[in-house]
């Protein structure tokens, strides 16, 4: 039987190439994934551990330099008394913050995958810090010079010498630089930059005269390192932790294995996608064999094989093709992953250096998926030839699906459907994290159930189209419409592949294009502001850009998001309540920037040092216009806020808002996430340019327009939403692979038919166009039950969502749906190329008389 199976291996090549290349696919994401994975984390683990080869012990503050009662980092005594202790070396304090540059254009030089960031140049008693290596000049060692790192220097095009603009959240200054190094920092590493200080700069800008953020510690020959964590910890103020460098290390390792599980998950679940469609072409490839073969399986029935006989070689068919197929794939794995390593030096992430790793892991990975898919999907068509009778060998044909079990098939089918269908309701309507667990569970149920039953729909669904091809194509669509339901088990097999990827991505899309109209609505209703400026890096404004804005040609009103936090107090004895969050703006501004409605009395009351609170907020705490609230400030210190406003709540305010006036007097440093900007005129490019202008031209200060800040929520969804379509694009390559296999099969059902009709006049050009509208009716079938299907999952799990977003209301994008339609028509013309030019060839007395 070995031999006989590996006979039809080799005597059916074309059939099995197909299914070669879907295991093949589906192996090489896997396979490559891991690799690829595998081989970052080795890179980043070596740059970690090499990062941390001369650290003995490293001290990270977590300091609140807001806090009074807190110390704001590691003092300069207390490195003093570390660097006094027996077995130290040398000692290094560390301060850091964003520190943006600017190229000669006066644009940020962007850090793409890692943050601009300042430091600060901590020389030994040799004159070198050692976590930097300088290829030219050397470290800032005066106030107006700074270093940059070799990647920064270059996209700049900065020399040893040169004048270099440097923004931070404050005004923008020119620095004289001192030279350019190379470092291990694992974020400049990943294509950020990093400016350094001198060390009196860097502590006056991030943090405060003589103190540090971080200490690092460098051991004396023969010095222990848990020694000298142990002599250290005494030292340290209680805000501040140590650890030895290889514990921090290990720390590291960890934190990068779980940040690139996340993107190891992803890859995978994608790679299952292409796997379980890949599941119907394999059955599928498997089936045309077994029907091609009838004859031959009956008599080796007849001459005394067994049905477990019959079905293991099916099976070792299928071992051997996935044998084949995933030693291929792994093969292009191992290339895939370093193309990915490639691409990603390519948009600006490097990858610390590092050899390729391939383990075990994914070899075995890839050999059992391949196999066990492969065999699994025979399985079926397997089991079939078994139960040929040898009386088939007299025929062509062997015995047809049975009425029993065909009911048998759609009673099941119909009860998974509707277990799934309820378990997406019932997950809808309870709305949230466990809601969303529910319809994923119910989605999997649904596409199962809807798999079962797509022989099933394929007849009424054809149905429906049907008209459309025999009006404008005469015969050939007649012929078309009739053939693609003439084997519903193998329509819905193959439409079934294009019906999982196309739910995919309508769900997907109807989610995104719904979120985002929702997100651009509400931006367009509560921002009355003709500018929002914010830092490039997402960080918070210096007090300075207010007061340059408020300052600026044009403007009419300026108002700061400005974020500050209030302790509730209960009655004289201080009992804590909790904290609540607030928006400290700028009265009488901030109604001309952001619409905020007021249902009960007035924000002109802001003025006068009282506060506005969110509807709901007062709702919950009892309070109303009137209300005295005690609070703690940010300082400790304690005082009385009166209710002046109460309003509906907004996405853009927090459930207070409160006068900077107010604030400010407790606030260390105002924390400023946004300024909005009215101005006179509205939005043009000569205000746009007056605001610029105003802000010192600063590279790190974005100011953002209307569609600014419309494009800032909505392009993450759409860039989301361009990745998924492009990993989902795989799932639909097998899905044509899969067309041009049943198309392949029915052709091969139908040569007599075909000759005969070619007979009887059917010319040439007829007979391909009857087998591409073939392929284009069976490819919209399943387009239109994935997009069905889809658009359903894109609601209920909206559902679970517009809670959470004002305004939120199912949107069904259907220019899209259109373009995926029309693809899905393209998929079936692509795929009908070789199949309908094979029929086209048919020798017209040969296919006559083929039995």
């Amino acid at each position: 039987m070995f031999r006989t199976a590996l006979r039809t291996v080799l005597a059916h090549k074309a059939r099995l190439l197909m299914t070669v290349l879907a295991v093949m696919l589906g192996v090489a994401f896997v396979s490559g994934t891991l690799v690829f994975t595998d081989t970052l984390s080795n890179a980043f683990r070596s740059q970690s551990a090499k990062s941390y080869d001369n650290v003995a012990v490293a001290v990270t503050s977590f300091g609140d330099p807001n806090d009074p009662e807190s110390d704001p980092g590691v003092s300069q005594k207390t490195v003093d008394k570390i660097r006094a202790l027996d077995g130290v070396a040398a000692v290094y304090g560390r301060v850091e913050g964003f520190a943006g540059v600017a190229d000669p254009d006066g644009k940020l030089i962007d850090g793409t995958f890692g943050s601009p960031k300042g430091s600060n140049f901590a020389p030994g008693k040799d004159g070198k810090d050692p976590a930097y290596a300088f290829t030219d000049g050397s470290g800032p060692l005066k106030s107006g010079q700074i270093a940059l790192d070799e990647g920064t220097a270059a996209k700049g095009s900065y020399k040893v010498g040169d004048r270099v603009r440097v923004a931070t959240n404050g005004p923008v200054k020119k620095f004289t630089l001192s030279g350019v190094f190379t470092t291990d920092d694992g974020e400049v590493k990943a294509g950020g930059s990093l400016v350094l200080f001198d060390t009196a700069v860097a502590q006056k800008q991030y943090l405060e005269t003589g103190w540090y953020q971080d200490v690092t510690v460098t051991a004396a020959p023969g010095a222990d390192d848990a020694k000298l964590l142990d002599a250290i910890e005494p030292l340290l103020p209680k805000s501040a932790e140590a650890k030895t460098g290889r514990a921090i290390a290990e720390e590291q390792a960890r934190d990068i294995e779980s940040g690139l599980g996340a993107l190891k998950q992803v890859l995978l679940g994608f790679a299952g996608i292409a796997l379980f469609v890949g599941v119907f072409l394999i059955s599928n490839t498997f089936s045309m064999l077994v029907a091609q073969r009838t004859k031959e399986l009956a008599l080796m029935r007849a001459v005394g094989a067994s049905r477990k006989q019959i079905t293991r070689s099916v099976l070792i068919e299928a071992a051997l093709v996935g044998t084949v197929a995933s030693a291929i794939g792994f093969v292009i794995g191992v290339g895939l992953a370093l193309g990915l390593r490639s691409g990603m030096a390519a948009f600006g992430m490097n990858v610390p250096p590092g050899p390729l790793v391939v383990t075990a892991t994914p070899v075995t990975a890839a050999l059992a998926v391949g196999v066990l898919i492969t065999m699994f999907a025979a399985w079926l068509p397997g089991r079939r030839a078994a139960k040929i009778p040898p009386v088939a060998a007299m025929s062509s044909v062997h015995a047809v699906a049975t009425v029993k079990s065909l009911v048998v098939r759609n009673s099941i089918g119909t009860f998974i459907t509707a277990l799934g269908t309820a378990a997406i309701v019932w997950g809808a309507g309870m709305g949230g994290d466990d809601g969303r667990i529910r319809i994923a569970a119910g989605a999997f149920f649904a596409l199962i159930g809807i798999i079962i039953l797509i022989p099933l729909l394929s007849r009424p669904v054809i149905a429906l189209i049907r008209p459309l091809l025999t009006g404008p194509f005469g015969v050939s669509g007649k012929l078309a419409g009739q053939n693609a339901v003439r084997n519903p088990r193998r329509t819905g097999a193959t439409a079934s592949a294009l019906a999982i990827g196309l739910t995919l991505v309508t769900g997907l899309t109807v989610l995104g294009v719904t979120v985002g109209q929702a997100l651009d609505k509400m931006t367009t209703d509560n921002i009355k502001a003709d500018y929002m400026v914010v830092m490039a890096n997402g960080g918070d404004l210096d007090q300075s850009a207010l007061t340059a804005l408020e300052k600026a040609d044009g403007v009419t009103a300026v108002s700061p998001q400005q974020s500050v936090y209030f302790e509730l107090r209960k009655g004289e004895k201080a009992e804590r309540d909790g904290f609540v969050s607030a928006s400290a703006v700028t009265p009488g501004a901030i109604g001309q920037v952001l619409n905020i409605d007021v249902v009960d009395g007035g924000l002109g009351s802001l003025a006068d040092g009282r506060i506005a609170v969110a509807e709901k907020t007062a709702e919950k705490r009892g309070w109303e216009v009137g209300t005295d609230i005690p609070v703690t400030f940010g300082d400790k210190k304690q005082g009385t806020l009166t209710v002046g406003a109460v309003y509906k709540d907004s996405e853009f305010v927090s459930p207070v808002i409160v006068s900077t006036e107010v604030v400010n007097p407790h606030e260390a440093k105002p924390f400023i996430p946004q300024i909005f900007v009215k101005m006179d005129g509205g939005p043009t490019a000569t205000n746009e340019k007056a605001l610029i202008s105003a802000l010192g031209e600063n590279p790190a200060i974005t100011v953002m327009d209307h569609q600014d800040i419309r494009d800032q929520f909505g392009g993450m969804i759409n860039l989301m939403l361009n990745i998924l379509y492009g990993l989902l694009a795989m799932a639909l390559l097998i899905a044509v692979l899969g067309v041009v296999n049943t198309l392949a099969m029915s052709v091969f059902e139908r040569q007599q038919e075909i000759g005969m009709l070619r007979a009887i006049g059917l010319d040439r050009r007829r007979v391909k166009r009857m087998v591409r509208l073939e392929a284009v009716v069976i490819s919209l079938f399943g387009a239109l039950i994935g997009i069905g299907l889809g658009t359903f999952l894109g609601w209920a799990i909206g559902e679970t969502i517009k809670a959470s977003i004002p305004g939120y209301e199912l949107i069904l994008p259907w220019e899209r749906i259109g373009i995926f339609l029309a693809l899905a028509g393209l998929v079936g013309v692509l795929a009908s190329l070789w199949p309908a030019r094979s029929a086209a060839k048919l020798n017209i007395l040969n296919a006559i008389k083929t039995e």
